[in-house]
């Protein structure tokens, strides 16, 4: 009795082969296209302000203690701790998307409206924002530009600020260190 010819080669015969060849192609080739199609920097993590490498600038400039960061997708969720004149821990979240469509956050003090943009590699993420509030019945308004990088294979986060103040313009380069 003749056997049946099969038309697919014979290694698809074998059920071990087809879920290690199976496990091989999800495992090299779907991350490789993910990362391809975004290609960005990711600055998801906890980090810890670095004073002795900022550089604060002229004047007094509002360091954060820590950052905790994550970026999923088109979200970016930047949670800040930081220290207030009168010694209590504050803790501020902004909530933006990385499509350079306006976000908008409400800081207690009054509403932040902020846009995120990449650089052309992918690599520095530029956030312009502008917060509006009271001040003893006077509106007041305040423009600030951050450019976040990452050196040091991801082990830095130095963010470049800075910002026109009713006070006068400030700038500062902050640098924390993950955790």
């Amino acid at each position: 009795m003749k056997q049946k010819q099969c038309f697919y080669p014979n290694y698809w015969r074998n059920p071990v082969q087809v879920l290690t060849i199976a496990f091989l192609v999800s495992f090299f080739l779907i991350p490789m296209g993910s990362y391809a199609q975004d290609g960005k920097v990711n600055f998801s993590g906890e980090w810890s302000f670095n004073e002795s490498k900022s550089d604060m600038g002229e004047g007094r400039f509002p360091a954060t203690s820590k950052l905790t960061i994550k970026q999923e997708g088109n979200n970016l969720t930047i949670v800040r701790l930081r220290t207030g004149r009168d010694g209590q821990e504050r803790e501020s979240t902004q909530e933006l998307t990385l499509d350079g469509k306006e976000s908008e956050n409400d800081t207690g003090r009054g509403t932040r409206k902020s846009t995120v943009t990449w650089s052309d590699d992918g690599k520095t993420l530029t956030i312009k924002s502008t917060m509006v509030f009271d001040r003893d019945g006077e509106t007041m308004e305040i423009k600030s530009i951050e450019l976040w990088k990452l050196t040091d294979g991801g082990k830095i986060l130095s963010i470049e600020s800075s910002s026109s103040t009713p006070m006068g313009e400030r700038k500062a380069t902050l640098v924390y260190d993950k955790n």
